[in-house]
């Protein structure tokens, strides 16, 4: 059954990743990523990279790929780069598979790979989010390999202690981020050497000897990230300066939370366990509950998993430590979930675990048992056909804690990627008369548009009679989605709109009869 899945969402990315359209910062990364490679391509030479923006504070991984692979492949750029972060995606489901199926057997491993093909948070999401989603499949397998590691403390295998450099250089590779794997490694290590020996000095052995056969997967690490990220390693405080820039950076953004607009530097300390809750389907949270019931009452099922006690516990570290940071620490936070993905598989292992187990445990309350599995059916099925309404906007999901889906996208963050904009401008193509307007001497005046993102969003997808202006102004139309109210800076007749379940997600305005005193831009109403 877990195959049938795998192959289910094989066929799935195959036949749509062409459908999504361009995130808001999609641009840059690639741009970052072409500059990189230009870095290695000159001999070191051309350090363009690191003077670009604030793109030098990221590993260039993903976008070093990207940038190679658009000099190899004859397909569109930007469907390539949807295309690779789906298969990264993937390969993070694989790794969640491989984590269940070790604590919990095969049936927990299906349940994984359900869980998160039923996560519109993962499998809408590692379309379009291509710094978001690599970066939570590499943080995935250095889990997995942590995991196979505790299992065989003090003295693992070199071909293990590889295979987590490799994984933990790729996530560094991304993100400074990907440090937390190596606390979570840190953690495990010493949580194994209080529990697997007796005495200080017995201990301090066990430490030695753990850290000795881990030497092999820090050089690796350390090698990879040089690779992917070179301005990282150019300085020891380089890393410090990016966690300490990631971990209080501000600027002027405003995000939502159940209804409430705020600043991103203002968010309460609960703004991602909020969004978590609203952003997991229904048979997530359920997985999650019946782990706490199998706690509760299988205290049977408990001590058959006692011998993998450290890698249970690598799993909740890996979930929890994470969101216990955030919520002490209070970094400015917007987009939901989005920059905290990488906890979202972890989860989802856990809600697999609790899943099996509970349907183990409930095993002497039949009638019990058969409404768990009515529930979980109903559940996922309800949330399999709310993805399918939704496509190609399944990252947009939240579950009824938050409403209906129209309420949600207007009490909570929706298409903030702005992703919508594409199936706009095909609506303002097919609006507009196919013949170009032209001037008396048969010359193309092009309409001027305004696009409410950045301009790729709009002359990526817009024939040669559309041209993308900075001068709002002076546009004939105007391209907006309704995240943050985006929709209502600029006055004009809609003409086209992309709606979704009664979301309205993007609109299109006709501005070319408006008076003059009615062109100008006002404020946002994040109201639709």
């Amino acid at each position: 059954m877990s195959l049938v899945l795998f192959a289910a969402l094989g066929l799935f990315i195959a036949f749509t990743f062409y459908q999504y359209g361009i995130s808001n910062d999609e641009e840059v990364q690639h741009v970052y990523g072409r500059l990189l490679l230009d870095f290695y391509t000159s001999g070191f030479a051309d350090k363009s990279a690191f003077e670009y923006r604030n793109l030098f504070l990221y590993g260039g991984f993903f976008d070093l790929i990207a940038a190679l692979l658009e000099r190899m492949l004859p397909i569109w750029v930007w469907d390539m780069r949807h295309l690779l972060s789906a298969l990264f995606g993937l390969a993070g489901i694989v790794a969640a598979y491989k984590i269940a199926r070790l604590l919990g057997g095969e049936r927990a491993g299906f349940f994984a790979v359900l869980l998160l093909a039923v996560t519109g948070s993962w499998s809408g999401a590692m379309f379009t989010h291509t710094k978001d989603v690599p970066f939570a499949t590499c943080m995935a397998w250095a889990l997995y390999y942590t995991i196979l590691i505790a299992q065989h403390l003090p003295k693992p295998s070199l071909k293990l202690s590889v295979k987590l450099g490799i994984a933990i250089g790729c996530a560094l590779g991304l993100r400074i981020g990907g440090a937390f794997a190596v606390i979570y490694l840190f953690i495990i290590i010493g949580i194994a050497g209080m529990v697997n020996s007796h005495g200080i000095q017995a201990r301090l052995r066990y430490w030695l000897d753990s850290a000795t056969s881990l030497v092999p997967a820090g050089v690796v690490a350390f090698v990879l990230m040089a690779i992917f990220w070179p301005w990282g390693v150019m300085s020891p405080d380089h890393p410090l300066e990016a966690a300490k820039s990631f971990s209080h950076f501000a600027f002027n953004m405003l995000t939502i939370m159940d209804g409430e607009v705020m600043k991103i530097g203002d968010v309460p300390r609960y703004y991602l366990p909020a969004y978590l809750l609203v952003r997991l389907p229904e048979i997530f949270l359920l997985g999650l509950f019946g782990l706490l019931l199998s706690i509760t009452l299988g205290f049977k099922q408990l001590r058959q998993h006692q011998q993998n006690l450290l890698p249970w516990l690598a799993v909740l570290v890996a979930a929890l430590f994470p969101i216990l940071f955030n919520v002490l620490d209070k970094p400015a936070l917007y987009n939901g979930i989005r920059h905290f993905t990488f906890v979202v598989p972890p989860i989802a292992v856990l809600a697999a675990l609790g899943l099996t187990m509970s349907w183990d445990t409930l095993q002497a309350w039949p009638r019990i048992r058969q409404g768990f599995g009515v529930a979980f059916v109903a559940l996922g099925a309800l949330t399999l056909i709310t993805l399918l309404r939704l496509h190609p906007y399944e990252y947009i999901y939240y579950n009824n804690l938050a409403g209906n889906m129209a309420e949600a996208e207007v009490e909570w963050e929706g298409d903030y990627w702005s992703s919508s904009l594409r199936e706009a401008s095909d609506l303002l193509e097919e609006e507009i008369s196919s013949k170009p307007r032209r001037d008396a001497n048969g010359k193309i005046i092009p309409y001027l548009v305004a696009v409410c993102a950045e301009s790729i969003q709009g002359t990526a997808y817009l024939d040669h009679r559309f041209s993308v202006t900075k001068n709002w102004e002076a546009a004939d139309f105007y391209l907006s989605t309704t995240n943050m109210g985006c929709n209502n800076v600029m006055n004009g007749k809609i003409i086209a709109e992309v709606e979704r379940m009664g979301v309205l997600l993007a609109v299109v305005k006709d501005r070319r009869s408006l008076l003059a005193h009615l062109r100008k831009p006002r404020m946002a109403s994040h109201r639709h």
